[in-house]
């Protein structure tokens, strides 16, 4: 069963989510770490930290990972396989992120990159696959038309002479006198039975796979002799897969005559026991519903470190300018000529628009959500000195206080500081050439954790 969508607007009161539901996201979570050398070379395998692996050479040049602030290389936070169903390109997304304690909150720190390999066997595929739909839908058109001509044609009288009879209800003369034979099946109605063309193709899906990943494999290789190796880098670590699911919200038992509030057991209760009423919600104006709603969200499966849905709808991390671009609030309604102390207004709901983001400056296409980074991405990456600092002396602690309020040590601090990175990539995935391979840097907004 498909994954059915789930709501994806707001409003400034509490927000209560669907559950008991597959989302369309897909969750990356960390799988242990990658110790076999061939996984390493594999661009097909998506990872968290270590060295970017390419699907082509000659490799980018280093520029691609260099910092806009400090002007030095940044580590890769991931690498992704994730190419598109309808487009005959192998992909993969990298994003890299600057960790130096200078370069925090300013734009530029976080780049991500995208690189395009054309795949002449799939290429092949999807033309047949394009053939085969073109082909269906002429039949369905003509079969459409079959049935309108047989519906406007004038009903004839049954008992008229030289009438068509209908069916012989005795059903056997046909038998005795040797009607006519049944008419062969059609193209359409084996495929309907399960004899899909498709089928011929599928036999070599799999080996199709099996050389393209082995084709990446061998032409990564070629690293050892690339700069790329000397670029500083996490510990790498396997990223798999697992859908997002949100539980059933747990049963709770009422007392025989206690009333329950559907939309939130939690919130403030009004004289008639439902909803929020004036002084719940004044009560709770200070609350980041976006926030609240983030860690909701993010508390089904704590593990996660990335959240891929392309063309889908981000979770904003906090209640900020990102937030409010991404997310603009409507604009209120007129207020009433008479009696506006009685109007009842209803809650204004954010909806998601990404005709706020700038459009690729390649083709022109707009940019759509692909994925974005989660917290427990900055824990995996964590590097092992930084848990293991020596104790500081009370002298020490205090001149490190001092220079921190002063601001004079953030040039030598480490750490990334940011609540989620999100990657709004080219809905077209334009490429400069038909065939070859492409680079593109895609679109990256950051909300940082105040």
């Amino acid at each position: 069963m498909p994954p059915r969508e789930v709501e994806d607007t707001w409003s400034d009161s509490d927000d209560e989510l669907e559950a008991d539901v597959e989302t369309p996201v897909d969750l990356g979570v960390p799988d242990g770490p990658v110790d076999d050398p061939a996984a390493l070379l594999d661009a097909t395998v998506s990872r968290i930290g270590g060295h970017p692996t390419f699907l082509s050479t000659p490799h980018p040049p280093t520029s691609h990972a260099t910092c806009k602030i400090c002007s030095k290389p940044m580590e890769l936070l991931v690498q992704i396989w994730c190419p598109l169903e309808n487009s005959p390109n192998d992909r993969a997304l990298y994003v890299w992120a600057c960790a130096n304690g200078s370069c925090q909150r300013k734009t530029g720190s976080v780049r991500a990159w995208r690189e395009l390999r054309f795949n002449k066997r799939y290429a092949e595929k999807l033309e047949r696959k394009l053939a085969r739909r073109k082909a269906k839908e002429l039949q369905e058109a003509k079969a459409a038309e079959a049935e309108a001509a047989k519906k406007s044609q004038p009903k004839s009288n049954p008992f008229a002479l030289g009438a068509s009879s209908g069916p012989n209800p005795f059903g056997v003369g046909s038998q005795i006198f040797g009607g006519a034979a049944a008419p062969e099946p059609t193209q359409t109605e084996s495929a309907e039975r399960g004899e899909s063309p498709d089928d011929e193709a599928s036999e070599s899906d799999t080996e199709d796979e099996e050389d393209d990943a082995l084709v990446a494999g061998m032409q990564s290789a070629s690293l050892e002799d690339s700069p790329w190796k000397s670029a500083p880098a996490y510990p790498p670590s396997y990223l798999s897969t697992v859908s997002e699911y949100l539980p059933p919200p747990p049963k709770v038992k009422v007392p025989a005559g206690a009333s329950v509030d559907p939309d939130d057991d939690s919130a403030p209760k009004g004289k008639d026991g439902g909803g929020w009423d004036l002084e719940g919600y004044e009560n709770s104006i200070d609350v980041d519903h976006a926030f609240e709603r983030f860690s909701k969200r993010v508390s089904y499966e704590g593990e996660q470190c990335l959240r891929y849905e392309f063309g889908g709808t981000p979770l904003p991390f906090a209640s900020d300018k990102v937030f409010d671009q991404l997310f603009p609030l409507p604009p209120a309604p007129p207020a009433p000529v008479t009696k506006p102390d009685f109007m009842v207004t209803p809650p204004r709901k954010r909806t998601y628009a990404p005709e706020s983001l700038p459009r690729c400056p390649h083709c022109q296409s707009r940019r759509v959500f692909e994925c974005q980074l989660m917290p427990n991405l900055i824990n995996v990456l964590r590097a092992p000195a930084e848990d293991s600092q020596k104790k500081l002396t009370d002298e020490e602690r205090r001149a490190e206080v001092m220079r921190a309020l002063k601001g004079e040590g953030a040039s030598g601090r480490r750490g990334m500081e940011w609540g989620t990175c999100m990657v709004f990539s080219c809905e077209k995935d334009c490429s400069p050439e038909k065939e070859g391979s492409a680079w593109r840097e895609e679109y990256v907004l950051v909300q940082w954790d105040e």
